[in-house]
């Protein structure tokens, strides 16, 4: 690691500095001090040298490209399964692989059932995953799970690390391209490579107005967190040749600093990313009765109702069910819009909707580029028809709605 520099001269190998590291980044070799990727760069050892013989650089480190290869997908588990994200992930690193000639290997971490879960990745054409699995890892906790994830990329030497940008994953890979003292793009909404192994990684920027295009030319791994439900699922291949691999995990690797007091299972609510159906309420709903117009065709429809930023501003309802940057990225089966104007900072996150219908009544509104089908009408007239339509339709039709 470049980014501590110890003097010779100066250095009298009292030891100092590795006794004293807390996390147990410094070790004594013949030929000097050495440095491993434990280092979290909290200067302590530079402050503790009695000779002064250390340096701390807090820089990047340009690496040797073709020393490190492949793509990486760490799998996050919820509730005892493999969250959906985990697949988008998987399917986006085999476009990518292709191009480069990778492999696509995942690291999963956890407690019992881990190896179990690990087996389902087979399937979808990953070659390799990497599992560590301890009662130690019970329970979701970034400071271990880092340890687990930083030792298999230590080993293994991943081009590129993918994350699903959940509330975890957005907790552990910051901590991990601290570690690795190199880049991580939040929040991808597209993924490329190139033909130098340079991975493009794009997202949103400067309130959506912008898609930039953010590569991490001059170190390794790349790291990138992708939202879910913004990118295709991986299909399962015929004839899977994918193995397991158990890493070994020492008590040392496995403990937490977190302490879990107590937990209990909620039930799980259905999440806006994993709906079918969406109505959305927009700045053209105006008050409540407009809103509860839009909730009443979500429920005629067994969906949701959402909302854009403005509409949450106002208090209509909260980000959970906001669509947008900063809200939730949704790809449901059939999406309607009701006085949605069609800012790009809501469209880039519903536009990979099956069947997108919008309601407004200015003809030139831009979310009348992205819908299939195109509504100019005041919705406060159109959504209680269109609601009684679909509920006549139900008490006709035994079997429900046909969309």
């Amino acid at each position: 690691m470049d980014f501590l520099k110890f003097n010779a001269q100066k250095c009298s190998l009292c030891g100092i500095c590795v006794e004293k590291c807390p996390f147990g980044a410094l070790t004594m070799e013949d030929d000097g001090i050495k440095v491993s990727e434990n280092c979290r760069m909290c200067g302590i050892c530079v402050r503790q040298c009695p000779e002064e013989a250390i340096k701390f650089e807090q820089r990047a480190k340009e690496f040797d490209k073709s020393q490190w290869k492949d793509f990486l997908i760490y799998v996050e588990q919820e509730q005892g399964d493999i969250h959906p994200v985990t697949y988008e992930l998987i399917g986006e690193a085999r476009k990518m692989a292709e191009k480069a000639g990778y492999k696509v290997n995942c690291v999963i971490v956890g407690g019992e059932g881990t190896r179990k879960n690990a087996q389902k990745l087979l399937p979808y054409g990953t070659d390799k995953v990497y599992v560590y699995e301890h009662p130690g890892f019970e329970g979701l906790k970034a400071d271990c799970y880092t340890d687990a994830v930083a030792d298999c990329i230590a080993a293994t030497k991943p081009s590129s690390v993918l994350i699903g940008a959940t509330a975890f994953g957005r907790s552990m890979a910051p901590r991990l391209a601290t570690r690795f003292h190199t880049g991580l793009t939040a929040d991808c909404t597209t993924l490329d490579i190139k033909p130098n192994t340079d991975m493009v990684q794009i997202r949103p920027a400067f309130g959506g107005n912008i898609m930039a295009q953010i590569g991490i030319t001059k170190s390794r791994p790349q790291f990138a967190t992708v939202r879910y439900r913004v990118m295709d699922r991986a299909k399962k291949v015929e004839h899977p040749a994918g193995k397991i691999i158990e890493c070994p995990v020492s008590d040392a690797m496995a403990y937490s600093k977190i302490k879990i007091l107590s937990s209990e299972v909620i039930q799980k609510q259905k999440s806006l990313e994993e709906e079918d159906i969406i109505v959305v309420a927009g700045r053209g709903a105006r008050n409540e009765n407009g809103v509860r117009l839009c909730q009443e065709l979500a429920d005629v429809l067994g969906g949701q109702l959402a909302f854009t930023r403005p509409m949450v501003e106002d208090g209509f309802g909260d980000t959970a069910h906001q669509i947008g940057l900063s809200g939730r990225t949704v790809r449901p089966k059939l999406i309607i819009t009701c006085g949605v104007s069609g800012a790009i900072q809501f469209t880039s996150c519903m536009n990979g909707s099956e069947y997108i219908v919008a309601v407004n009544t200015d003809p030139d509104a831009q979310i009348f580029k992205t819908a299939n089908y195109c509504l100019v009408d005041d919705l406060f007239q159109i959504v209680p028809k269109l609601t009684e339509m679909l509920k006549k339709r139900k008490e006709d039709d035994e079997d429900g709605v046909s969309l």
